[in-house]
């Protein structure tokens, strides 16, 4: 997958597979099964922030009913082009389309996007909004912890690891503490993580499934 920026709009130039989506996608697909109840039951999926639709596809072929949500003309221009099982929606996180997608959606995911965002908290707003009662979000974001960061340190690798000369890229860096804490916030229980990627404690990604709390 190439992108680019144009503008303030991240351009994606072709819709091939991301790198992240071959060690997140087993996992992922992991904390789906756990919150199926019913062995014949399809979910409805929704993917947010989901790019030109790759790891939206990759959901679908795994049997689940999914929808992608993405910002970018161009991301969701190749996801419409290539991905005909997934259906897609042009919108920002920050601004769903309620009448599409209130309470619709058994699971929620959100890959390698919260990182990007200002304001993090407002995709969890968003995601409560599209699940069904006592639905599921599912978080990934790159893994930052106390010996992989020292590691980076010391190897002089924090500056290319905290690049801010990268535009569109990471702005907020999450520990397991600071994803529980938001998730606890908002109202989510029943916090589950798990990891991916490299070796243990030097791990790509976190990954995180959590219930929505019941009314």
């Amino acid at each position: 997958m190439q992108h680019t920026t144009n503008g303030y709009e991240y351009t994606y130039i072709d819709g091939d597979y991301e790198h992240h989506h071959a060690y997140l996608l087993p996992p992922v697909l992991e904390l789906i099964s756990q919150t199926i109840t019913n062995p014949t039951q399809k979910l409805r999926v929704l993917d947010l922030g989901c790019g030109s639709g790759r790891f939206s596809q990759q959901i679908a072929q795994a049997g689940h009913d999914v929808v992608g949500v993405e910002n970018s003309t161009s991301g969701i221009m190749l996801a419409r082009q290539n991905i005909p099982e997934c259906k897609f929606i042009e919108a920002s996180i920050y601004n769903l389309p309620d009448a599409e997608l209130d309470k619709e959606f058994d699971i929620v995911i959100a890959a390698e996007v919260i990182e990007h965002l200002f304001y993090p908290r407002e995709l969890l707003i968003s995601a409560k909004k599209c699940l069904k009662p006592q639905g599921h979000i599912i978080l990934t974001t790159p893994f930052h912890g106390y010996w992989k960061n020292l590691a980076m340190a010391l190897l002089g690798k924090m500056d290319q690891h905290l690049n801010p000369l990268w535009d569109g890229g990471h702005i907020k860096f999450f520990s397991v503490a600071t994803l529980t804490n938001l998730l606890e916030e908002e109202g989510f229980t029943d916090i589950n993580f798990k990891f991916a990627g490299r070796v243990p404690y030097f791990w790509k990604s976190v990954l995180c499934s959590a219930a929505l709390e019941k009314n």
